[in-house]
């Protein structure tokens, strides 16, 4: 249960918002609804969302799987549910999607992935315990625009899991949209 109202007051920015998300994503989504209480929280978000929607540096499935691990790890629920539904649309395999959770165990994932999952992790706990040794390898990796790249994206994907967690937002069920139906 959310712990704020996400019925915000039906300004033009708030209508406008509405619009695009169900425009966007077919419905209104929650984290939209909570900011829309606060017209400055609210546009800077959506800005800052579409100017990450233009980072390219980092092999999409890379970036799926670095941001659902935080938010795995940060416990973020509507995050998951809704990174789920983004990246299967995005084409990222839906097996690695699932497995997220339980990364270690999985044997869906190459080296590169689990060292980008590994650091991912590192860089979302509190307080970091990414090591030099870590930076090197996917600096060797991906090359330093990509790197820089990854942990601004955990960066923000841990801003956006603790707003999420804090505000208490649940799966909206976009997975479920991703899932075939038993036969």
């Amino acid at each position: 249960m959310a712990r704020i109202s996400l019925d915000p007051p039906r300004t033009l920015q708030n209508r406008l918002a509405a619009w695009y998300c169900r425009r966007r994503f077919g419905a209104e989504i929650q984290p939209t609804l909570a900011a829309g209480h606060n017209t400055k929280v609210l546009r800077t978000i959506s800005l800052t969302e579409l100017r990450l929607a233009r980072w390219n540096a980092l092999d999409p499935t890379l970036k799926a799987l670095a941001t659902m691990t935080s938010a795995a790890q940060i416990g973020c629920s509507w995050c998951m549910d809704f990174g789920y539904w983004e990246n299967h649309h995005r084409g990222i395999d839906p097996a690695k999607l699932r497995d997220v959770p339980r990364w270690r165990d999985s044997d869906v994932y190459t080296d590169l992935e689990r060292r980008v999952m590994d650091y991912t992790e590192a860089m979302t706990t509190t307080p970091p315990e990414v090591t030099d040794e870590m930076v090197t390898a996917l600096i060797d990796d991906l090359g330093r625009a990509a790197f820089v790249e990854l942990t601004a994206m955990v960066a923000h994907e841990n801003f956006r899991s603790r707003i999420n967690s804090a505000l208490g937002l649940t799966s909206q069920g976009f997975k479920e949209q991703c899932e075939v139906p038993a036969q």
